[in-house]
């Protein structure tokens, strides 16, 4: 038909698609012409556009300019969103340009104008082809849209805020109100529109932004509620307490049953999206026999092409957001499980018993949230793809029925046959992963233990041993590992073969069975197969984390079962209710309830209101074990007890939360000044507030590290005393501190501040026990006497004999024994000089301001720890080329691809191959015979299966090889780095990389790679991928950023979630336990904020990704449908077309194969951080090693020259310039107020913190020349901690194993803990539990001294070494001494003068400086030093304790 009638060339629609056209082609030119210019780099080559030839080959002219018009007009769209998308959206301009609404405007009235022409034409001619019709009435709407965009809404709209002020500088003040309200906005997904929700533009506004500026935590939304764990724990919690009776029921189908009624709205709109997704995808390969059949020109009626488009088109559009949208829900469904999982896990731990908690360390523990947890919200994924599997399996077999006939049986069989050959490899998997996280657990364990007690390791010289019992436990693990990753490559292998597998077996039955193979049919099957590849290929998957899932559920069951606390062991009286605090009624109390002798046999307690009590005992007599019996911390055999009022407790072992020091003492009360006041002035701790740089607002490290044992052990009991509790429970807390601070804390705060309330309090000391109302002596748990100071002395020997441990203490302070008459006088000094001191300090600070020695005042002042470091902006491409070349120097890596590559080439020519050599309709003689086809489809066939079976089977080796590699690297440089890192970073941080990181690279990274790089290949097929560099670009900024906060936020959960684990006691003895699940609830929800985020972000790009594959889809469609019978191949169509319906399949996969590799690949990143910690010294210089017959020190004079210390270069200096001498073989004391630098000389000596300036030389060589391990393993040390390791009594002292077994029992002989081990039935083989908690404090103590006794040094230094003993051990530890190192170094760090009034030489700190040094005779002959100050006040504090007077207690009592 021609459509060119006289002069009615305006109202011709052909005439107006060639000026369309052309006018689009002008469009085209200037956005090009305006991007060069951008460019500023003009390529002549490029301006030239390639001319156009027209064959005519049953074309007409019409149809040539249409399709043209088409063509160019799509393409002018591409490069306009292009265009706006990387040029304008990044300019900050808030209108569109000029040029472009002009030609918007221009383009809306020519579009109208090609309807009105449309209209008048068929009016006319009463026919006009439907395309036309389609394309002017998109034209028109988009024009209209495009001009309502243009001219009337302005750019900004709901981004104003995002990307004004992001961009210009001024506007930085409307930053910082968004950054403090970026946290409190909720998600915009809470309120979006349908439309909104359906493409996920809810998401853009944080895109946006991460494409701006690197993302913080502050910009990404609060959760919804619904979301928030807030409203999921309770759900969970709730069902499951209604599904058993007691906790001690929980079973997993309870767990699961729960875990479902929690997500039930998501698991059912997810399976509804599951359904719509199946049945779209199955239109495709339903319709490409009659599309193929169309294309041969078998029409059945009129415009069937342009209805087979569309179908094809609707179903695409379902598919991909149905598939969308069932991720997101599911992802949805997952986090608020796991977050639910988190919390519950959470409050079970704070509510263990002790005995349960004896079963799991805590490594254990945290395993279940980080791990277990995290694994069954990941399960999420794989919910549906049970049931999903035998919908696609049913209608595969449905579609293959309709083309093929009989021969689909065959098909069903080799699917089913495909499946069963994955039942043992799934079974092997699942044996695999369960010993992989048993081995991953104990090498947690040791981890943790590790990080716990890296200082003491350091000072033993132990590091490089325990490295290695790490690394063998990693090898154990590694074994399972590689185990699993081979039984996971052979089922990628069977799965990858499964299609032409199943492929081969069908079209070898229709040979057989005579059925006639068409090109249509053939494809029709071919695409059938490829969909039903996905599903077999998750099989495997899905059964693995099936397996996974259910190993992780009964863990976090079988722990959820443990028994709790007894709820009823106290009776709780309310205040006021009766006269008796505390009543226990023959109590019997156990730790282990099963053994046959209780722990405290027969108490009987009573205890007014207002009294104090005074537990004392030898070492292990039970004496905590009373205080932890009054806490119910303790399982109650029999009897009852009863508490009236509120308790506070101060733990043996201070337990400090990181935070700042006032978060510590208010522990969760509200601030009231004055109180505050009160009590900081009660524990002395204003003066050590005073020296730290940041006062109360510092933020104290993990458990409290940059914190003197003193300091620690005084803002403990801050804590007690600013509760204001009716009961308070002291367990020990003196030991910590020196003398003078101990007397100062016994006054102002048992005998001042608590003076009306009831207190029980255990001490060694027995200098505080006059004041008592009532003491008890307890003996092998029974309290075996009990009454007044007085009367107890006369009636039991028990007390006596502790009692006779003292005086001989006292004995050596007869010189000052004078002074005892003016005992009150003394005491009011001692304020006093509390005051004096304050000035000094004061004067002391411009003293060194004048000095010049400013730089450790005004110099810049750091908190400890810093910040989590987070790697900003993209992961560089050092980090993937590092994971690539680690093994074997990538020597594997060209052998994997080209396996690939081969797979690939071999799968598109077979298919190739079938459909050229299958006839396109009946009527067609086939090109070859069945046979000759059949046999190089199979040859193909196997080909392609070989390059997989060795692709998989390379990839094993190479990413089992660098985990390892990595791990190894990460460990060496941890237990090489300074003490320095350990003090200023969260054993959190640390675990996180060697739990979560190491676990992706073990088994996640490796395939990922692998896979990116497959889906690489396979694209390579596709090329669509070009059009969408330019969202990537925009999406992948803030995509990153949140996985890497994702990271970040997972720390802070771990941490608390450890603290929490070991200070429960004292949380639940505050009553504190809402507030720390309040806690734990918020920093769950900040995990999962960034996770919920991220994964919005990632359906985000596959919706706009999908958009576009769909666009690309339909066109070239349109196209085929378009192009005349004859000109193209119809079988070569249709294998283009089944490539097709799979593009935005496989464009999706490689997209989330990228953003899934480039966040886990920030594992890999997280790791080489840590390869790359600075190093200690090196161990063992060759060059310069002491006499290697290993007598140096022999002699063990140590000088020390001008010595300046500090702990990190932004802290001020600790030690500030010291110059003394210890003489060889004799005995030194240092003494000093608690901070005043005693500890840190000590760690100098050893090297832990390297001087800032100065040296210190032992037998005249200096120490800093050495290396480290000639130097640590030449001194000893008895520790301020007392730290033994799991294990057995053997390894706890003999660590390196250089002794004989008659040594070590020589040794154990020697401390006193000789029969308490032969009692053991392991005797030297028994075991030590977790921070040796089945031993006590004291027994640690004497296995501390056991060490040093194995090693006989010259040099031995004691730091308070006697802190947590009773009087009378304390005397054998030091007689011990006397006996084994009488011509040695000893250097003494002491708290009880008397432990130092024997020393050759005493040496006074004061704040870094030396005050005093010199001979305690000299010293105590000057009356007006600071030492004999100190001795005189212990004196009258002891004295007063003999002289029936209570010279002390003299005040009014209640």
């Amino acid at each position: 038909m021609r459509y060119v009638v006289g002069g009615d060339f305006l109202l011709n629609p052909i005439l107006l698609r060639g000026f369309s056209g052309s006018v689009h082609l002008v469009l085209l030119l200037i956005l090009f012409i305006s991007w060069v210019c951008k460019k500023i780099r003009i390529n002549k080559t490029e301006g030239q556009k390639q001319s156009v030839r027209i064959t005519r080959n049953g074309w007409s002219e019409e149809k040539v300019v249409t399709l043209l018009d088409l063509v160019i007009k799509t393409l002018a769209w591409l490069v306009l969103s292009v265009f706006l998308h990387t040029q304008f959206f990044n300019s900050g301009a808030s209108k569109f340009p000029v040029a472009l609404r002009v030609w918007w405007g221009f383009f809306f009235s020519i579009s109208c104008y090609s309807l009105a022409v449309d209209f008048v034409y068929y009016k006319k001619h009463r026919a006009l082809p439907v395309q036309f019709w389609v394309s002017d009435i998109v034209c028109s709407t988009s024009g209209l849209f495009f001009c309502f965009v243009g001219f009337l809404g302005k750019k900004e709209g709901e981004n104003a805020l995002l990307q004004e002020p992001l961009l210009n500088g001024s506007a930085g003040n409307v930053i910082e109100s968004k950054k403090s309200s970026g946290g409190k906005t909720v998600t915009p997904y809470s309120s979006a529109s349908f439309l909104s929700v359906l493409t996920f533009s809810w998401m853009g506004t944080l895109i946006a932004a991460g494409s701006k500026k690197t993302l913080d935590l502050e910009d990404v939304p609060q959760l919804a509620s619904i979301d928030s764990v807030r409203s999921a724990f309770p759900i969970l919690r709730n069902k499951v307490e209604s599904d058993c009776e007691s906790s001690s029921k929980v079973t997993t189908y309870v767990l699961v049953k729960a875990l479902i009624f929690t997500v039930w709205k998501e698991i059912l709109l997810s399976a509804f999206l599951v359904l719509a997704y199946t049945l779209a995808l199955y239109v495709g390969p339903y319709l490409i026999d009659t599309f193929v059949q169309y294309l041969n020109g078998h029409r059945e009626f009129k415009n069937e092409g342009y209805f087979l488009v569309s179908t094809f088109f609707i179903a695409k559009l379902v598919e991909c957001l149905a598939q969308r949208h069932r991720f997101f829900k599911v992802q949805q469904a997952g986090f608020r499980a796991r977050a639910a999982l988190v919390a519950m896990i959470y409050n079970k731990s704070l509510s263990l018993a002790c005995q349960s908690k004896q079963s799991h360390t805590s490594g254990e523990i945290i395993n279940f949230m980080t791990v277990d947890a995290e694994r069954i919200g990941d399960f999420s994924w794989y919910m549906h793809d049970p049931w999903m599997l035998l919908l696609r399996v049913g209608l595969a077999l449905a579609i293959l029925y309709k083309n093929l006939g009989l021969a689909s049986l065959a098909t069903f069989v080799a699917t089913v046959i495909v499946m069963l050959a994955n039942v043992p490899l799934g079974k092997l998997q699942e044996k695999f992963q369960e010993k992989l996280m048993a081995s991953k657990d104990q090498r947690m364990k040791s981890t943790s233990e590790i990080l716990r007690n890296m200082r003491i390791l350091k000072l033993q010289g132990w590091e490089m041993k325990f490295l290695s019992k790490i690394v063998e436990l990693r090898n154990t693990e590694a074994g399972w590992l590689r185990r699993y990753m081979y039984t996971s490559a052979m089922t990628t292998f069977v799965f990858w073969i499964a299609p032409t597998f199943v492929s081969v077996v069908t079209f070898g039955a229709c040979i057989l069975l005579g059925i006639p193979l068409e090109s249509g049919k053939m494809l029709s099957a071919l695409a059938t197969f490829r969909i039903l590849q996905q599903p077999i290929y998750d099989l495997p998957d899905t059964i693995s984390m099936i397996a996974q899932t259910k190993v992780s559920l009964d863990r976090i069951a079988s722990f959820l079962r443990l028994h709790d606390l007894q709820p009823d062991a106290i009776q709780k009286l309310p205040r006021g209710t009766s006269d008796t605090a505390i009543e226990i009624v023959d109590g019997n109390f156990a730790w282990d309830v099963t053994s046959p002798n209780p722990t405290l046999k027969d108490i009987n307690l009573r205890v007014s209101h207002g009294m104090r009590v005074a537990v004392c005992g030898t070492v292990g007599s039970g004496k905590s074990s009373l205080i932890s019996s009054i806490l119910g911390e303790m399982p109650k055999i029999s009897g009852a007890i009863m508490l009236s009022g509120t308790k506070a407790y101060v733990a043996q072992s201070p337990w400090i939360q990181s935070g700042k020091i006032e978060e510590n003492i208010l522990f969760g009360k509200e601030m009231d000044r004055e109180r505050y006041e009160k009590v900081l002035e009660a524990c002395a701790l204003k003066k050590d507030l005073e020296i730290l740089s940041f006062g109360d607002q510092t933020v104290i490290g993990e458990r409290g590290i940059n914190l003197s044992g003193g300091q620690k052990q005084r803002i403990q009991i801050a804590r007690a005393l600013y509760q204001d509790a009716d009961i308070y429970l002291f367990d020990d807390p003196f030991s910590a501190v020196d003398a003078h601070t101990g007397s100062h804390l016994f006054k102002e705060c048992l005998l001042g501040l608590l003076g009306t309330k009831t207190v029980v309090y255990v001490t060694h000391q027995v200098e505080f026990l006059p004041s008592a109302d009532l003491i008890l002596v307890m003996k092998n748990g029974r309290i075996t006497q009990a009454g007044k100071y007085d009367d107890i002395l006369n009636s039991g020997s028990d007390f006596m004999e502790l009692v006779g441990a003292h005086k001989e203490a006292l004995l050596v302070l007869d010189s000052v024994e004078t002074h005892s008459g003016s005992g009150k006088s003394n005491i009011n000094e001692e304020v006093d000089g509390i005051g004096d001191a304050k000035k000094v300090l004061k004067d002391e600070k411009t003293a060194v301001g004048q000095n010049g020695k400013a730089d450790d005042v005004g110099g810049p002042k750091g908190q400890l720890v810093q910040e989590e470091e987070r790697e900003k902006g993209k992961v560089g491409f050092s980090v993937y080329w590092k994971y690539i070349t680690t093994a074997y120097g990538g020597a594997l890596v060209p052998f994997i691809l080209l396996a690939q590559v081969f797979f690939q080439l071999l799968q598109i020519g077979s298919n190739y191959w079938m459909a050229w050599a299958t006839p396109v309709s009946s009527n067609v003689p086939p090109p070859v015979g069945g046979s000759t086809l059949l046999i190089v489809y199979v040859a193909l066939a196997i080909g392609s299966s070989f390059c997989i079976l060795s692709r998989a089977l390379l990839l094993v080796p190479a990413g089992y090889k660098t985990a390892t590699i990595l791990f190894n690297k990460m460990h060496f440089c941890l237990l090489r780095a300074p003490m320095s890192f350990f003090d200023s970073t969260p054993s959190g941080r640390i675990l996180n990389r060697a739990s979560t990181d190491q676990s992706a690279v073990d088994l996640d990274i490796p395939f990922q790679v692998g896979t990116f790089a497959f889906s690489i290949i396979q694209l390579l097929g596709i090329i669509a991928v070009m059009s969408q560099v330019a969202w990537q670009q925009y999406y992948i900024p803030a995509a990153r950023e949140l996985a890497r906060l994702i990271g970040v936020c997972k720390a802070p959960v771990i941490q608390h979630f450890a603290e929490t684990i070991s200070g429960s006691t004292t949380i639940r003895s505050f009553d504190q336990e809402s507030r720390f699940r309040d806690t734990n609830m918020k920093l769950i929800d900040g995990y999962s904020r960034p996770k919920f985020h991220s994964s919005g972000a990632m359906e985000w790009l596959c919706i706009q990704l999908d958009m576009l594959s769909l666009i690309t889809f339909a066109s070239s469609l349109v196209f085929l449908i378009s192009v005349p019978v004859g000109a193209i191949d119809p079988s070569v169509a249709g294998l283009a077309v089944t490539y097709g319906l799979n593009l935005n399949m496989i464009q999706a996969w490689v997209i989330r194969n990228l953003c899934n590799l480039e966040n886990k690949i920030i594992s890999v990143e997280r790791i080489l951080q840590y390869t790359s910690l600075p190093s200690e010294p090196p161990l063992v210089i060759e060059s310069a090693r002491p006499e290697a017959d290993g007598h140096w020190p022999s002699h063990g004079k140590v000088d020390i020259c001008d010595l300046k210390v500090r702990y990190a270069p932004h802290m001020p200096l600790v030690l500030r310039g010291l110059t003394c001498t210890f003489p060889g073989g004799k005995k030194t004391g240092i003494v000093g107020r608690t901070g005043s630098g005693k500890s840190t000389l000590i760690q100098t000596l050893f090297r832990i913190v390297e001087p800032a300036g100065g040296h210190i030389f032992i037998d005249d060589i200096n120490i800093s020349s050495i290396g480290l391990h000639d130097l640590r393993s030449r001194l000893s040390i008895i520790p301020q901690d007392p730290t033994m390791f799991e294990g057995t009594i053997r390894s706890n002292l003999d660590a390196l194993e250089e002794h004989t077994d008659e040594q070590i029992w020589e040794a154990l002989d020697k401390c006193q803990l000789g029969e308490e081990v032969r009692k053991k039935e392991g005797k030297l083989d028994s075991a030590v539990n977790e921070n040796g908690e089945n031993w006590s404090v004291g027994q640690r103590q004497l296995v501390c001294l056991g060490r040093v006794l194995l090693k006989k040094s010259t040099v031995l230094v004691l730091d308070e070494a006697t802190a947590s003993v009773d009087t009378a051990t304390d005397n054998l530890i030091q007689q011990t001494l006397r006996q084994h190192f009488f011509d040695s170094t000893v250097i003494t760090i002491a708290h009880r003068v008397t432990s130092v009034l024997g020393s050759d030489m005493v040496l006074l700190l004061d704040h870094g400086l030396i005050e005093e040094y010199d001979t305690p005779t000299k010293l105590l002959e000057n009356k007006s030093s600071s030492f004999a100050k100190l001795v005189a006040e212990y004196s009258v504090r002891s004295n007063s304790s003999y002289e029936t007077s209570r010279t002390l207690d003299a005040g009014p009592h209640h």
